[in-house]
């Protein structure tokens, strides 16, 4: 039975906030486009987005991974796997739990540009943290505005070239034999400004097998033709060459070497290598009835994997051998067109657009073994196209209506697949599914007091299988045409508070309704068949406090708590997974926080701390769970100015109480090899320099 406890303070809590919020004074809200698409203050919207600027999420930190930058945001699960061949998991409000590899189920967008592909499959490593300028994330029902697989959104900016031409250089060496160089040029004026990045990443990895070396580049060309205009084009790439996978442990060898990779990571050598190549196009202009939006972006994504399944699991007609050769052509398109309406007491802004993202694969699968030698590229067993092609026309209406604001917006999410096998001596797996659903939402915020919102929303979502679902799903592990999309309905209901001049408090509380929820039916041979055959039930709080104590002194504090249970009874790999099962995967409680301290202009310092509760690993609830763990990091910056050249030291201390953790899971895996250890306490030192011309 879900614990009520977290409602029982709410009453007192909102009173003391209204109390509060009736005398304080505030600054300006920061400004966020996500959920609305037209700049709004968070504050002011009926539903869960947060922002996460440059300095917040960069500072002090590697640049790696995105899971360095979104700790603070409650109802997010972040997980760095230690594992560059599978890329992080994220999860929001339980919706990517699930995923394998990757990240699924939330839409990941970088400057108006999906990193997710039509399917909903997407990675987070593409993008370059480097040239950041903030972080939006939404939760809750108006992630749907985004279309199908859009449990959560989020959404990166890179920052525009602006003022002196500027020159950088850093440097950094960690713990596990980790180094990271990169080199940026950048600067403009009204006219014109220009962005150039390029870093170097190359890790052998706390586990055995865990190595890997990343290249990226990322370059960014923003052109003012006139006051009312503006065009940036871009260009990212990622080189990841034989990126080593020590796949998941089994609890017995976590136990007995936590370092160690899987002894079929060995046999295998299991790697991956990614080739990632995209241009971008976004452009802007505002007319006197409303403003013009249009972004446009095309790319290749080339992928060999050697996977560790077992020679004699790859005998069965339809299997499609252990090593993944794909090479992806992509583009798509978005317009929008957001015009406001002043009804003399009341403003009405209505969003009319049409999103169309289209991927291709030619996909090849191969043996993993020649002869007797394993690891290596045998014969073809999978040769096809794959073709994912998503076109989606969306509306959308708020209206300001003095203390009160309205939102709604409805989305026709359709989603076709197309299979055309040219691999015919096991049999023709071509055909083709498309799936159509409308997705509306309502929402509605009031301003109790000028520091107080109070606000409600509701909406409904879908997911659609994956290509990687669809391939072994069907008889005879063929193409799974007959799979649903999984449909969800939400509701969320909420407050945002500024106590005083420099703290706001953020506090949602959500339930979420899925109805054929995709869920393992076997997993034999390295393969999974996937069914739609579970519904599920997520309720749960979310509190986002942060606070300037001081000049000096800065507070972030965010807490999760949330309720995933199966509200349906269903059968997997032949055992009964009974109604009020756990969902895997998804931390029924979650704890951030955040200390950082600058008493001088070149000296500032931070400790961070995440408690994470325990997680369940499968269905049946019967697995080792991962324990619960806490963790504290702490970090130092120094910096100083000689003249053009500006110099910053970095040093930190990750996991500072030197505790043994599970920091992922691998949610169902048929082995048992649900656990990826995290890494003991490690050092990282950095430093940098910046010459900036006149």
């Amino acid at each position: 039975m879900y614990r009520l406890s977290p409602f029982f303070w709410l009453p007192p809590l909102f009173w003391s906030l209204t109390a509060q919020a009736e005398n304080a004074t505030y600054q300006a809200d920061p400004l966020v486009v996500t959920g609305s698409r037209y700049q709004a203050s968070g504050w002011q919207l009926p539903f869960s987005v947060n922002r996460i600027d440059a300095e917040q999420a960069t500072l002090g930190k590697p640049g790696v991974n995105l899971s360095e930058a979104l700790g603070s945001v409650p109802g997010l699960v972040v997980q760095n796997r230690q594992n560059y061949a599978q890329d992080l998991q994220i999860s929001s409000r339980g919706f990517g739990a699930r995923s394998a590899f990757g990240i699924r189920g939330i839409k990941l967008l970088a400057d108006g540009v999906p990193l997710s592909s039509p399917d909903g499959q997407g990675q987070a490593a593409t993008f370059d943290l480097d040239t950041l300028e903030r972080i939006e994330v939404l939760r809750g029902p108006f992630a749907s505005v985004y279309g199908s697989n859009s449990g959560g959104v989020i959404q990166l900016f890179s920052r525009d070239g602006e003022g002196p031409p500027k020159l950088s250089l850093d440097t950094s060496q960690a713990a596990y034999g980790t180094s990271r160089t990169r080199v940026a040029a950048e600067g403009g004026n009204d006219k014109a400004g220009f962005i150039i990045n390029r870093s170097h990443f190359e890790t052998d990895g706390y586990r055995d097998h865990s190595g890997a070396i990343l290249d990226k580049t990322f370059a960014k060309l923003t052109l003012y033709p006139d006051d009312v205009s503006k065009l940036s084009l871009s260009f990212s790439e990622l080189d990841q060459n034989d990126t080593q996978d020590p796949q998941g442990l089994t609890w017995a060898q976590v136990q007995s070497d936590r370092r160690s990779a899987a002894p079929s990571a060995l046999a295998f050598d299991t790697r991956k290598t990614v080739d990632h190549r995209q241009f971008a196009l976004n452009y802007e202009r505002s007319f006197a009835a409303g403003t013009w939006q249009s972004t446009l972006y095309s790319g290749t994504r080339q992928v060999i994997q050697y996977q560790s399944i077992p020679v004699g699991a790859q005998t069965p007609a339809r299997q499609g051998g252990g090593v993944i050769d794909f090479e992806r052509r992509f583009h798509g398109i978005g317009n929008r067109w957001i015009q406001s309406f002043d009804l003399g007491s009341s403003l009405l802004t209505v969003t009319t657009g049409l999103d169309y993202d289209y991927s291709r694969d030619d996909r090849q699968g191969f043996e993993n073994f020649v002869g007797s030698t394993l690891g290596v590229k045998g014969n073809l067993r999978r040769d096809e196209r794959n073709e994912v092609t998503s076109l989606s026309p969306y509306v959308q209406a708020a209206w300001q209506l003095g203390k009160l604001e309205l939102q709604a917006g409805l989305r026709h999410s359709q989603v076709e697949f197309d299979v055309d096998d040219r691999f015919l001596s096991n049999g023709d797996d071509s055909g083709s599914v498309t799936y159509r659903e409308l997705t509306p939402t309502l929402g509605a915020s009031y301003a109790l007091l000028p520091g107080l919102n109070v606000y409600a929303s509701w909406g409904k979502g879908v997911e659609t299988p994956t290509l990687n679902e669809l391939s072994y799903s069907g008889p005879d592990n063929s193409f799974g045409f007959d799979l649903q999309p999984a449909t969800s309905e939400q509701v969320e209901v909420g407050l945002k508070a500024r106590l005083a001049e420099a703290t706001s408090l953020q506090l949602a509380l959500f339930q979420i309704d899925t109805d054929d929820e995709l869920v393992v039916e076997s997993a034999s041979g390295g393969r999974s068949r996937f069914q739609n055959a579970a519904q599920t039930r997520r309720r749960g709080v979310e509190l986002a406090l942060e606070s300037r104590l001081s000049d000096t002194l800065r507070a972030n504090l965010a807490y999760t708590q949330i309720d995933a249970t199966y509200s349906k009874n269903f059968t997997s790999n032949g055992r009964l997974i009974e109604s009020g099962n756990r969902l895997p995967g998804i931390p029924a409680r979650t704890l951030f926080g955040e200390l950082a301290w600058q008493p001088l202009d070149w000296f500032s310092t931070a400790i961070e701390g995440l408690y994470r509760s325990q997680l369940y690993v499968e269905d049946s609830n019967t697995a080792k769970t991962a324990p619960s763990y806490a963790l504290f990091n702490w970090q130092a910056r120094f910096e100083q100015k000689l003249g053009a050249m500006t110099f910053n030291q970095v040093l930190r201390i990750d996991n500072l109480l030197d505790r043994e953790y599970i920091g992922s899971v691998i949610v169902g895996d048929s082995n048992g090899r649900h656990y990826e250890p995290g890494p003991e306490r490690a050092w990282y030192v950095g430093a940098g320099v910046q010459y900036q011309f006149d």
